[in-house]
């Protein structure tokens, strides 16, 4: 397991953090508990199974919806 932090551009409403929240939890490999969408920072944090997906695919998925990422980190859990 990895733990992945994203940062995201300023996220300037609610329903971005549903979209988003949604978008990251459908992804095979992540851990659904783990997915937490804040919007007072703007950041995605979540831990998903590296054997499954890797980080750049969770970027794809954000930025498929038309946020952008400024830096991603991950560290194993």
């Amino acid at each position: 397991m990895q733990k992945a932090t994203i940062q995201l551009e300023t996220l300037t409403c609610p329903s971005c953090v549903q979209k988003i929240d949604s978008a990251v939890k459908s992804l095979k490999g992540v851990e659904k508990e783990s997915v937490k969408v804040s919007f007072n920072s703007s950041k995605v944090k979540l831990d998903f199974d590296e054997n499954q997906l890797t980080a750049e695919a969770v970027v794809k998925a954000i930025t498929a919806l038309g946020y952008d990422v400024k830096k991603t980190q991950v560290k194993p859990v």
